[in-house]
């Protein structure tokens, strides 16, 4: 019996290990943008339907149409100027170019538009989210960390 879980454990250990790995591996928390939703360990782009724009988190670059194009930059394009990205409705998309499906994000989250009930990072009070340079009370959980390193005497 002894011998039939040890082979059990032999063959699920690894397996586990090395999910827990992948999991920790692909978080990227303190990458997301302040104004980005809350909610969400793994972000690879935010869909927003509003404008019809892509945010890539990862390079932190907006994919957006222009003259037939996509277009990817660092920054939004002037017809967008004064939008608020903390009150539009963000959609996590977890595949890679979902730009080039546009037609099929456009017609699946249009009822997203308009929408202002998504909680952006920065006015988040879990402290996961502390991690996030940008975050406001990053600070203070930089703080706390270092202390919580120190020995006591």
């Amino acid at each position: 019996m002894r011998h039939t879980i040890a082979f059990i454990l032999t063959l699920l250990l690894p397996g586990a290990l090395s999910a827990q790995i992948v999991v920790h591996a692909s978080l990227n928390v303190d990458r997301q943008p302040i104004w980005g939703p809350t909610g969400y360990d793994l972000v690879e782009y935010y869909y927003l339907p509003d404008m019809e724009v892509y945010y890539h988190v990862p390079q932190q670059r907006f994919y957006y149409l222009e003259g037939g194009s996509w277009i990817s930059r660092s920054s939004l394009p002037a017809r967008f100027k004064g939008y608020d990205l903390y009150r539009s409705y963000k959609v996590v998309v977890n595949e890679p170019t979902p730009y080039r499906n546009h037609n099929a994000y456009k017609v699946k989250y249009v009822s997203f538009k308009g929408r202002h009930d998504q909680q952006p990072i920065r006015d988040s009070r879990d402290a996961k989210y502390f991690v996030n340079k940008k975050h406001p009370q990053h600070g203070n959980w930089l703080k706390k960390q270092g202390s919580a390193k120190k020995p006591e005497n």
